[in-house]
């Protein structure tokens, strides 16, 4: 087994498969659980409800991008911001991706956003957020 390695339980095979991993692990291994990984549907409700509040919305006075809105939603929910510099020494945010969030993490952060656009006044393009929202 290499230094990193990532097994998907989906079936009996893979537990076994995991518990011989874990016999064979020296000690000071350190594991990582995580629940299942968001769903692309969730991905694609994300994206277009941060493209509904970056074409409505500003913060602080100033319109953001998708991306941007993205990294504030995160931020708000806890998920850990860096900034570092860029080559052209701008600051850029690292460590907000949502490519690495569970099913129930993108859940809360469509709720949350959900809850924020409702509050705020935004116009859902998609339908079923448009229920939600009502």
């Amino acid at each position: 087994m290499t230094d990193r390695a990532q097994i998907v339980l989906n079936s009996r095979a893979d537990r076994e498969k995991a518990i011989r991993w874990i016999q064979q692990l020296p000690p000071g291994t350190r594991l990582d659980f995580k629940g299942p990984q968001r769903s692309l549907e969730q991905n694609d409700r994300m994206w277009a409800m941060l493209t509904d509040i970056a074409t409505q919305k500003t913060l602080n006075g100033q319109k953001w991008t998708t991306d941007q809105w993205k990294v504030i939603f995160l931020t708000a929910l806890g998920r850990e911001t860096k900034f570092i510099p860029d080559l052209d020494g701008k600051f850029i945010p690292y460590g907000q991706s949502s490519s690495s969030l569970s099913k129930s993490e993108m859940s809360d952060l469509i709720d949350f956003m959900s809850a924020w656009g409702a509050e705020n006044g935004v116009t859902w393009s998609d339908p079923a957020e448009r229920n939600v929202a009502a």
